[in-house]
């Protein structure tokens, strides 16, 4: 049974032009909401034929693509090498402006730790610890994103069901449970550096590891919980 959402509103929304330093420009119809669990400063951009795109989910035709995007600050602005958040930013505003949906903008930086306690991490990650393990040995969770408002902002833009773009198997396993319908997970490049291949395979492993919770779980016919990091 999916969980009930408080109810959110669109406080605001207006046209912005995007341009990035490869020289791709596009435009984007950003939106502000009331009423977020949270109480953040979160966006949705609307790209390419978005309101095509919602009038044929509404009609029961495709799903938009949509993708969350958890804030990063080093990554997406400064264009830091340690991670691929800049780069997949950049391919998922090109990919959904093509075909039209939605880009949530998330403000949970360092997979909701913080960006002074993602800093911390990356002293650790300096020493040898993975970007999972430097998180808990911070007090943190390995993973501390929580995708509620997301389902929030796109049962306010009228939105139930979606194909999501990811490679991270939990905001499926989230958005799911939250009430959305995950139609197809669209996966995202792989963008490696020498700077941020540890950080890759972490993150594939941890992509493995849930993937085989999920499947053990469906062949006992659990249902799935939220790990307690969350």
């Amino acid at each position: 049974m999916p969980e009930a959402l408080p109810v959110a509103t669109i406080r605001t929304q207006v046209t912005v032009p995007l341009a990035f330093p490869d020289g791709y420009t596009t435009t984007a119809r950003v939106f502000t909401f009331k009423g977020l669990v949270d109480g953040r400063e979160h966006l949705a951009l609307g790209l390419g034929d978005w309101a095509g795109a919602l009038d044929q989910v509404t009609a029961g035709g495709a799903a938009p693509l949509v993708r969350p995007h958890s804030e990063c600050l080093t990554g997406d602005v400064f264009g830091s090498q340690r991670c691929d958040c800049g780069p997949q930013l950049r391919e998922a505003v090109q990919r959904i402006a093509e075909t039209g949906g939605f880009l949530l903008y998330l403000r949970q930086e360092g997979r909701g730790i913080g960006l002074y306690a993602k800093l911390d991490a990356y002293a650790l990650q300096d020493a040898g610890l993975d970007t999972y393990q430097a998180n808990v040995a911070l007090g943190r969770g390995e993973d501390e994103r929580d995708y509620t408002v997301a389902a929030q902002m796109l049962a306010t833009l009228g939105v139930p069901r979606v194909r999501l773009l990811s490679s991270n198997p939990d905001k499926a396993e989230q958005l799911t449970r939250l009430g959305v319908d995950v139609a197809e997970r669209v996966l995202t490049s792989v963008f490696l550096s020498p700077a941020n291949a540890g950080y890759l395979a972490a993150k594939a492993a941890k992509a493995a590891e849930v993937e085989a919770v999920e499947a053990a779980d469906v062949l006992a016919g659990r249902t799935p919980e939220r790990p307690v990091s969350r």
